[in-house]
This record gives C-alpha cells, structure tokens and sequence, in this order.
C-alpha cells in the first residue's frame, strides 16, 4: 500500500536531460555511472543496458579524450536512456560530444580556461539544448580557496561552485544542475543546504567516494536522507565502490525508503527471532534475487510469526505470517483461504507476488511508481 510522502520539494527551475525532466517537482532521477574504458563500445553499452534495466533513468559517461569521444559518437546511437558526458577542461571535447548528441555536458566552465572557449561550449549547449551541470567536489578545491578556508568548508564548496554558476549567468545560460559533493556527510550536506538557497537551478546530489558497497550505502543513505526529506535534491547518485548497478538499487532504496518515488517490491520483514516458524532471512534474500525484474512498486510483508505478521500483512499488497506447518497469505489486505506450506514458501510467494503485480497492472490499482 503506497503512502504520500510528507515531503514538500524545494522549488527549482526545470531541465531536461533529454527526454528526462529534473526539477520543478518532477520525480527524482537516479543515476549512475560507467566504470568500462569509453573507448570500449561493446563493454560501455553493456554496462549502459545493465544500469538501463535497474531502473536508471540517466548514465554518465567519463569522456577524457577525443578517442573516447569517438567512441561516445557510437555508444549515444545504441543508448536506452539519456547519456551525461563526464569532461574536465578540454573544450574541444565537449564541443564534439554536443555534436554526437550528448544529452547533458558536466563541465565546470571556470576549468575551460579563455572566455572565447568557455563561450564556444556555452553556445553548442545552447544551441542543441544541452544543459550543463557544475560539479564541485570537496576533493579538488581550487588552490586560493584552499588558501583561504585552510581546509575544505561548506562556505568553500559554494564559492567554487557560484564562481562557475556566475561564468553561465553572465553569458544568460540557465539551464543547469548543481552538485557540490564531499566525502563527509556533514560537509556536503551543509554545503547543499548553503547552495539551495543561493541559485534556483535544480540540485544534483551525491557523497562522493561514499565507500565500499555496504558503508557506502549507509554514508549515502545518511546524507541524501537528510537532504532529501528537507526537500533538497532533484536527480542522485549513490557513489559506491562496487558494480553500478547496485548505485541504481540503493538509489531507489533511499528514494522509496522517504516515500519519494517508488519502483519494485519493497520488502517489509522482520529480523527473525526464535518466535519464527520459518527462515524469513533466506525467504527474503531469495525472493529478492528472484523478482528483480519486476519494476512495478509493491509491498510484500514477511514475517515469520502471528505476533507482527497479520498486522504487517494487512497493510501490503502480499503479506505471509508465520504459523506452524502453514503459514497465512494476505492479498490486497484480506486474508487468504489458501494457506502456504513452510517447506516450499519461495517458489509458492513468488507465484502469488507474480500474481498480484499482472493483477494490479491490469486493473491499474493505485501503487503506481510516484
């Protein structure tokens, strides 16, 4: 049973990265990015279709030289999803990739150097109605804010990313996103707190180099919650050391977590203890494994006992509790006749889920992704 999120979004000025809009309440984009080499077209696309299929609803892609924008010029031809080409300081090379078609430029314009370059990639943009996001990071701040703050701050993060922001209002250039990411969850949280008040740009948020793929998620989880349920932050990426695509998995994870946007089964499940009559911790891992593909939001309880379970499974849309032998089956809040046997639940709840998603998809009942 899908709920309102309590949240009121922070108004911010709407872009599109391709056919993707970000901001002025628009759902919030979750994104990941490439790890291939650019220049291996077969390997990025793969990786691109992986993410495309985890729910990603934009890739970004590290284009560092003019071979790997080549390469891009083939890799955007076989895209499902918008593309963001990732380029620090050669002009030249976001001048190429806006001619492939790159839906979205992340460049800071203050690194291009000269004004005749800097204006040359803000008239491309233009001209193909490409935005561009500025992107600072905590990590490599400019050398005379260094000097000035002493050590990366809130007040240094904003100030590196206004100089770029002022660079594009001065050449009347409005369509962009903002990031301004730090390892610290405080550090980049305040500093998107400073910003969000200062532009009306929508925000791209992330903690950058979060981590491996468990405190990662734990640091990301933290630092976009706490913005997000401000109301601050309009498309994500959960940086993790590990395979993208569980950027996208706990990217939703978060966003479903804050009632914010939903997509696939959400789990509701209780951590087992000695009242259990089944092994809810293997039933869930499994049923998790099992229903990937499934993309449209719905909670399913799992509870391993009658303490919890009939009051969990009312609320979702497939709720088993935990009985001896046989446990319950709740659909759409009633409870069952049909009751499961605890030797073979997997293969009989993955039926029954299976069963209620074509069933809400056919009679378009309201658990919609948000």
């Amino acid at each position: 049973m899908m709920h309102d999120t309590p949240i009121k979004r922070r108004p911010s000025r709407r872009i599109y990265v391709g056919d993707v809009p970000i901001g002025d309440s628009a759902p919030i984009a979750v994104q990941s990015m490439t790890n291939t080499e650019t220049t291996d077209v077969a390997a990025t696309v793969a990786q691109i279709e992986q993410l495309a299929a985890a729910g990603a609803d934009i890739v970004r892609v590290s284009v560092p030289t003019m071979d790997a924008a080549e390469a891009f010029k083939l890799i955007k031809q076989k895209s499902p999803v918008p593309l963001v080409t990732d380029i620090h300081f050669d002009y030249r090379i976001a001048l190429k990739v806006a001619e492939y078609g790159a839906d979205c430029l992340r460049i800071n314009p203050g690194n291009i150097g000269r004004e005749d370059r800097i204006r040359a990639v803000v008239d491309a943009a233009r001209d193909k109605n490409i935005p561009i996001r500025i992107g600072v990071n905590g990590g490599s701040l400019e050398k005379d804010l260094q000097e000035k703050y002493g050590e990366p701050t809130a007040e240094a993060l904003v100030e590196s990313a206004m100089r770029h922001v002022e660079i594009l209002q001065r050449l009347d250039f409005h369509d962009f996103k903002v990031s301004v990411k730090a390892s610290d969850v405080f550090l980049a949280v305040e500093s998107y707190r400073l910003l969000a008040d200062k532009i009306e740009q929508p925000l791209h948020l992330g903690i950058t180099e979060a981590g491996g793929k468990r405190s990662g998620a734990v640091k990301s989880s933290i630092g976009l919650g706490m913005l997000l349920a401000e109301g601050i932050g309009d498309t994500l990426r959960v940086s993790l050391a590990a395979d993208p695509v569980e950027e996208i998995k706990v990217g939703f994870d978060i966003l479903k977590s804050l009632r914010i946007r939903a997509r696939g089964i959400n789990f509701i499940a209780c951590p087992s203890c000695s009242r259990q009559e089944f092994d809810v911790i293997s039933t869930v891992n499994e049923l998790e494994q099992r229903l990937e593909d499934i993309t449209v939001p719905m909670d399913v309880s799992v509870i391993g006992c009658v303490v919890n379970g009939p009051g969990e499974a009312l609320i979702a849309e497939v709720g088993l509790a935990g009985a001896k032998n046989k446990s319950g089956l709740y659909i759409g809040g009633e409870r069952q006749k049909l009751r499961l046997d605890n030797k073979n639940l997997v293969d009989q709840l993955e039926q029954q889920i299976r069963e209620r998603v074509e069933f809400v998809k056919k009679h378009q009942i309201d658990v919609k992704e948000i």
